[in-house]
């Protein structure tokens, strides 16, 4: 019998853990893969090691939000980190030869754009003073439980709009917005307060992980351990079962039962829902969750490269043609990819060049429909057929074709490379769609997609990306959250602020 048993080893469900065993709880996490982690998970292609979805990581600085919450959990001091360069995001734009940057910390980043645009300085310093007045408005942002209300007056701000009245000078536009692929920016979707709170934590400390962000599941599922948690790899869980009111146990697909006190779903709400019968999740309540859409997913090429051939990088492009900034979801099988983002893997025998290369664009899980019942993934591998490869193949060859046009010594230097779609997101993350970023924020009704941690059943909580912000931040406050209901302890994130 546990205390809290935690379905998923994604990062918002091992934060949970491991918060929850310095808190003298007894742990359980089972999680259906081999490696823990859900998008910090790392693989191994040619002795090249790459991340899934961790490309860089901010707010790690000393005493900033995100380090504390790590700090907390045990794992700051033993992450291997390397400081991104002051402008850790070149954003390049189609028929502009020019890398525009985005820097870290606010005055690198106002002279560094004033640089390029001095007409517009005015323009700069009014986007960064309302980048900061918008995350100071969310109190668990800044590791307080202060007046929650303060968030209300944002939620339904447009990032593309409130950028567009900042400045007229569609270039600037495009260079403030150039990163959005780190949210999924959508024209009539994106809440500013998406925007602000990624963008903020990158501008105050970007950082990479030495040799992948896998460590910080690795690290979280070793303090779980440490604190006498239970890990349990390779076993899905199929069903949470209800009775009387409060769930008492989950069963597993090889027939096994575990008990607990409280339950946390690391899953996605929608298959949350779809593993817990019960009459206190009501019908209005199911489809209110099964109805929200996600956000796109990924077609990504990991690339090894030829040694010695391409100087590496120490910061990220992002690359949207013109016209397409907040579109690039709406593209066609014939324009196909509108944008990409590109991060670099350093040599680790000669710092001065790259060994690795991988790139992400936007793709809808509908383009391979056509193999959805297949499955593949470490454990239980599957051959999705040659129709398969071949598209694969063909998308490849599109997405490569883009990125020569400003990179040709990375495509002319290729040794392998691997790509990955929908499917893979799906089988290895778990959304059903492959979804990016789980569920789409949306300002026109925002409260639609605001989903507490809490549940109808007092004994289940949710956790994960899909609640309030996506990405390691916005995970890992989620976890925040869902721990502190779960104690019922607003001390919590006093505790963590002062670590």
């Amino acid at each position: 019998m546990f205390d809290v048993i935690i379905i998923g080893s994604g990062l918002g469900g091992l934060l949970c853990g491991s918060i929850l065993a310095k808190e003298g709880l007894r742990v359980c996490i089972i999680e259906k893969n081999k490696q823990l982690g859900g998008n910090l998970q790392t693989f191994s292609r040619n002795k090249q090691l790459f991340d899934t979805g961790v490309h860089y990581i901010g707010g790690l600085g000393k005493g900033q939000n995100l380090y504390q919450v790590f700090k907390y959990a045990g794992i700051m001091e033993q992450l291997r980190l390397k400081k991104m360069e002051e402008a850790f995001d070149h954003i390049l734009l189609e028929h502009d030869p020019k890398e525009y940057v985005q820097s870290q910390g606010y005055d690198a980043f106002i002279k560094n754009l004033t640089t390029d645009f001095p007409e517009e300085k005015e323009a700069i310093i009014r986007y960064c003073y309302l980048l900061k007045d918008t995350c100071d408005r969310f109190p668990l942002y800044r590791l307080t439980m202060d007046n929650a209300a303060s968030k209300d007056t944002v939620l339904s701000l447009s990032a593309k709009a409130v950028i567009e009245t900042v400045t007229s000078n569609k270039k600037l536009q495009a260079v403030l917005a150039g990163n959005n692929l780190l949210y999924s920016g959508v024209a009539g979707k994106t809440p500013f307060h998406v925007h602000a709170l990624i963008v903020n934590s990158y501008i105050e400390s970007s950082w990479k992980c030495v040799d992948g962000g896998s460590q910080i599941a690795k690290l979280l599922g070793a303090e779980i351990k440490k604190r006498n948690g239970t890990i349990i790899r390779n076993c899905t869980v199929k069903r949470i079962i209800e009775a009387a009111g409060k769930i008492t146990h989950i069963e597993t697909e090889d027939g096994r039962h575990f008990a607990a006190n409280y339950f946390i779903s690391n899953m996605s709400p929608a298959a949350t829902l779809s593993s817990t019968q019960s009459a206190d999740l009501k019908a209005i309540y199911r489809k209110r969750i099964l109805d929200l859409e996600n956000t796109i997913s990924s077609f990504s090429l990991h690339i090894v490269l030829k040694p010695h051939t391409v100087p590496y990088k120490n910061h990220n492009c992002y690359y949207h043609k013109e016209g397409h900034l907040w579109n690039m979801n709406d593209y066609t099988a014939d324009n196909w990819p509108l944008g990409y983002g590109l991060y670099y893997t350093t040599d680790r025998k000669d710092k001065t060049y790259a060994a690795a290369v991988s790139i992400l664009t936007p793709m809808w899980f509908k383009d391979v429909e056509p193999w959805q019942d297949t499955y593949n993934r470490a454990g239980k591998e599957g051959d999705r057929g040659t129709s398969y490869e071949a598209f694969k193949n063909q998308k490849t060859e599109q997405l490569l074709a883009l990125v020569k046009e400003r990179f040709p010594e990375i495509v002319d230097n290729c040794a392998h490379v691997y790509a990955a779609t929908p499917l893979t997101n799906r089988d290895y993350i778990g959304m059903t769609d492959g979804s990016m970023y789980g569920i789409q924020k949306d300002f026109t009704d925002p409260l639609k997609t605001v989903i507490s941690p809490r549940t109808k059943i007092p004994n289940l909580f949710l956790t994960g990306q899909n609640l309030n912000l996506h990405g390691i931040l916005g995970t890992s406050l989620s976890a925040v959250l869902t721990c502190t209901l779960l104690l019922n302890d607003n001390t919590l994130v006093d505790k963590i602020r002062n670590a």
